[in-house]
Order: C-alpha cells, then structure tokens, then sequence
C-alpha cells in the first residue's frame, strides 16, 4: 500500500479523474438544454433554473451523506449507487413535460453527482497520496472535472443537432454508467492518520470540526464559490445568447464555426473549463508551497475584479472570451485547496465527510444562484442584479478567508 503513495500519478488517481471528468461533462452540460427545453414547453426562465438549483442543492445535501457511506461502507459502493442515482434521473427526466416533474426528478440527479464527485472521489485519491503529493494530486483530479466541462456543454450543443433533448439525456445516462468499468483502479488506501486520529470516532470529529471557528469561516468561504459558478454554468449560455454583440462572419470565431451567440455561450462554458485545467493544477501546485487561505482569498478577490469588470464593461465576444479565460482560470481553483485545507486541519480518515459538510455550503449557494438567476430575470429581465450579488459574496469570501488557522486541531489540542 506505501507503494501507492510514493508516486504522483496512480490508478487511483486515474480511474478518480475519469469518473469526475464524465459526471462533470454532464453536469456542465445543463445551461445548454435551458432554452430548448423551455422553448418546447413555454415555461418561465425561473421553471427549469428552479429545477437546476434543486439538482445543485441536492447535491450538496447528499455530499456528505455520500461521504459518511463512502467511510462507512466503501468508496467503491458509494460510487456505484452514485451513478445509478445519476443514471436514473437523467432517464426519467427524458420523460417529463411539467416543470414540477423535471424539479423532482434533479433531485436524483443531484445525489448522482454527490456520489461521483468531489466529496467522495477527493477522499479516496487524497488518502492514496503521500503528504508531498497530496495537494498536487487533488489538484490534478479537480482538474478532470474541468476538462469534463471543456466536452460537457459543446457536446451536448452537437448532439441536440441530430437528437432530441430527450434523446441526449439517455446518452449520458449511458456514458455515466460506463464510468462504472473503472471502479476495479480504484483500490482504497488506509487514510494516514496518527493514533489519537484513529482512536476518534466520526461524531467526535464532526463536533469537534463544527465547534472550530476556521471550519465555520471555510463553510461560510465556500458559499459564494458555488453561487458564483451555478450561477455561469446554468445561465452564462443563455445570457451571452441573448445580449452578446453580434459575431463578425471576418472574425476568427467565424472561421471555427462559431458563427451565433448561441454557439459561443456553449463554447464559453468549455473556455472556462480549458482554462481551468491550468489553473487547478497550478493552485494545487501552490498549495503545497503557500499557504492555502491566502491563496483562496486571492482567488476570490480576482473573481470579484473579473466579475465586475466584465458587467460593467460593453459585451462582446470578445470580452466574453476574456472573461471565459479569466474566470475559468479561478474556477475550481478553490477546490484543491478547499479540501487540502480541511484535510491538513481536521486529518483525512474523515475528509470526505467534513469536506462534504463544506461543500453544503458551496451549494446552497448554487441553489441561490441558479434560482434567482431565474428568477430575477422573469422579474426584470435582465441578469444584472443576480451578478452584482456574486460580485458582492464573491469580496466577502475573500476576507472571511483570511482568519482561518491552518494548525491542525490535533496541535493546537497537545499545545493547550
């Protein structure tokens, strides 16, 4: 087992980077299907963002309790009743014609995506890392969510020129499940705890953690990240369709066949995520070098320039690629270091389902962000109010970041 944690690269590492890479192409994909869905029914803007931000707050209440069922009965088992859960509601919703029904049914949804995504599959890549490479690694598996978003959104924009909607849904149930053939790399290392980590039950752990100021200032931190990127994912496509420039035909965007703002808002989306792949891994990079707190409070503080600068500014393709470029670079750079950061305070024999509790707050605030995006632009019609409040949580994650104690509990304990 030593052995697995003495390189950077593993099948633990690998298999976790696919699974995330194909439930995050599918879950990014989601933007893309609100106007053609809504066209097809006459719902309201609010209707299906309304069915969005119930996949995203789903997801989060599940998070951790994927996380206690990972550390209780397996990894491997959380993950399979993750895709199924995934699988099965991305095929019923195929099926729905009322809002109300498409609503419910994310819920399956977001559990799916709870039991293929970053609570479970950080933990077991974290736990299969050694200490000099643990931040790198969970940088790099972050990284595969952002690639899944590169092919999530123009994928399902090519598939919907020869399928029904409803016709894509059934494809990436399918291309979810067959993640599940990777399952047999995905051997669980022995989380590296000491002995008064071990001797700790999780109730003890999870007091502990809660009692902490630093874990309330991470929860309250992570808010805002999900606001913010909900937000874009489930709204940025139709928004850019809608008030974006229009596109030169002698423009370079032209000659790759972007030639409306339709296509450009689903290549935004897969510009975030390309971006992004650098970004993590460079933030997990930084993570093992700088402090984790300061370097998230930088990230939230230029998400919060780019954000403002961006709505403020005319909108154009290309200030639209610029911020894609910009944002994406900063978009799950939080992750890496989010979860490093209650790995190193709070020990990993538990990450997954403290990390997971952090991660409620990441979406609850894409539950806010989702919905009023919806919402507020049935009312005004326009999306300028719902970015201005990201712009706002966005600076106030930043400073809550700063107070945090990166020490980890169990020494400040034998240091009292």
């Amino acid at each position: 087992m030593q052995a697995t944690r003495t390189s950077l690269i593993s099948p633990v590492l690998i298999a976790g980077s696919i699974i995330l890479m194909m439930g995050f192409a599918i879950r990014a994909s989601f933007g893309v299907f609100q106007l053609p869905i809504a066209n097809e029914f006459g719902w309201l803007r609010a209707e299906f963002s309304l069915a969005i931000a119930i996949q995203n707050l789903a997801w989060g209440i599940g998070q951790p309790i994927f996380g206690a069922i990972a550390e209780r009965f397996g990894d491997k088992k959380a993950i399979v009743l993750g895709a199924l859960f995934y699988a099965a509601g991305l095929v019923l919703s195929s099926f729905a014609v009322t809002p109300e029904a498409h609503q419910m049914l994310e819920i399956l949804v977001g559990f799916g995506i709870a039991g293929t995504g970053f609570g479970v599959i950080l933990a077991v890549v974290g736990r299969a890392a050694s200490d000099e490479h643990r931040s790198m690694a969970l940088g790099i598996a972050t990284a595969a969510g952002s690639a899944g978003q590169v092919i999530g959104a123009p994928l399902a924009e090519y598939l919907m020129g020869s399928f029904a909607w409803q016709e894509v849904f059934l494809i990436f149930a399918a291309i979810i499940l067959s993640t599940l053939f990777v399952l047999p790399m995905m051997r669980s290392a022995q989380p590296p705890a000491t002995r008064a980590e071990l001797e700790q039950s999780m109730g003890e752990v999870l007091r502990g953690a809660i009692k902490d100021k630093s874990f309330i200032l991470i929860f309250v931190g992570f808010f805002s990240c999900g606001y913010q990127l909900a937000f874009i994912t489930a709204h940025f496509p139709a928004m850019i369709t809608e008030i974006c420039g229009p596109i030169d035909p002698n423009s370079v965007l032209w000659s790759f066949g972007i030639t409306t703002t339709s296509a450009l808002g689903a290549m935004a989306i897969a510009m975030i995520g390309l971006s992004n792949i650098a970004g993590t891994i460079y933030a997990g990079y930084l993570g093992k070098h700088y402090s984790r707190k300061y370097l998230l409070a930088a990230i939230y503080t230029g998400r919060t320039i780019a954000a403002a600068a961006f709505i403020m500014l005319p909108i154009t393709p290309l200030s639209v690629i610029i911020f894609s470029l910009v944002m994406g670079a900063l978009w799950l750079a939080t992750v890496p270091l989010t979860s490093g950061l209650v790995g190193h305070i709070y020990g990993m024999r538990y990450m997954g389902t403290l990390y997971g509790l952090v991660f409620f707050s990441h979406q609850l605030g894409g539950f806010l962000g989702v919905y009023l995006g919806g919402a507020l632009y049935d009312a005004y019609g326009t999306y300028t109010i719902v970015w201005w409040v990201g712009v706002g949580v966005g600076a106030v994650s930043a400073l809550v970041h700063l107070p945090i104690r990166e020490t980890p509990l169990t020494h400040r304990a034998a240091a009292a």
